[in-house]
């Protein structure tokens, strides 16, 4: 995950990637991110040199396609059924297929991690097994992957997102937007400060001072939201999420 080793001199990437230019080194790096243009984006050129940028003819990109939510999902339940018969086992994959396909369009709205996807089928298969205790067998239904959802959705952050002001939820959008814009998971009070006048703007309203700001960061930080980094720096304190991002646009999404 390169984006998260990133720092402000960047010597972390840059003793890394300075490995195999060694004599005699032996050494292979392979580095992965969910941003296509990441060393453009954020490397210093002493770091792309290293990554091999400016030299097409030993560095090598690949780009790999969105997930595909439903074929995961499919992939990992035939792997329950190996071992029954021929029949049944035809009839159950053409069960899973359609049920994976449903649950995995659901859960790729909600989260873009396939292994969310896996763990709310899971925990609706328990849920049908608990209540089929109480009652006659049954099969999973769209109910026990609702309640599954609700469930992992549901936790004291993200209903203390939901019960934040409107400026401290905009500030959490204005973070997340920061996130997708610089590539990594992590920046400073000021540019998140920007975004956050960006998003007031477009729902028209009046924009808070960088006091208010700083006593929202402050909150937010407070609550264990948010992971602020303790110094006088003020505006140039580094802050990140101390929660997933898929579980902040979760808890945002009807906002």
């Amino acid at each position: 995950q390169l984006d998260l080793l990133w720092t402000r001199k960047q010597n972390v990437m840059y003793n890394l990637f300075d490995w195999p230019t060694q004599k005699h080194s032996k050494l292979i790096i392979l580095a992965i991110a969910n941003t296509m243009d990441l060393p453009e984006r954020i490397m210093m050129n002493r770091v792309a040199s290293r990554l091999g940028c400016f030299c097409w003819f030993w560095s090598i990109r690949l780009l790999f396609k969105i997930w595909d939510s439903s074929n995961i999902v499919h992939s990992s339940i035939a792997l329950l059924f190996c071992g029954q018969v021929v029949g049944v086992l035809f009839c159950l994959l053409i069960l899973a297929k359609l049920f994976s396909q449903l649950v995995g369009n659901i859960v790729a709205a909600l989260s873009g991690d396939a292994r969310r996807c896996l763990d709310i089928c899971r925990r609706a298969t328990e849920i049908c097994e608990f209540s089929s205790q109480k009652r006659n067998p049954e099969i999973v239904r769209m109910a026990h992957v609702t309640e599954a959802i609700d469930e992992m959705f549901s936790s004291p952050y993200i209903n203390a997102i939901r019960n934040a002001s409107l400026h401290e939820q905009i500030f959490l959008k204005a973070i997340l937007a920061e996130f997708r814009r610089a590539g990594v998971e992590e920046a400073t009070v000021q540019q998140v400060y920007h975004q956050h006048v960006v998003l007031c703007r477009i729902e028209g309203m009046q924009s808070p001072t960088i006091s208010e700001i700083m006593a929202i960061c402050s909150r937010l930080g407070a609550c264990r939201l948010l992971l602020v980094e303790s110094s006088n720096k003020y505006l140039h304190m580094r802050v990140r999420l101390n929660i997933s991002q898929d579980d902040v646009m979760y808890a945002l999404r009807d906002e």
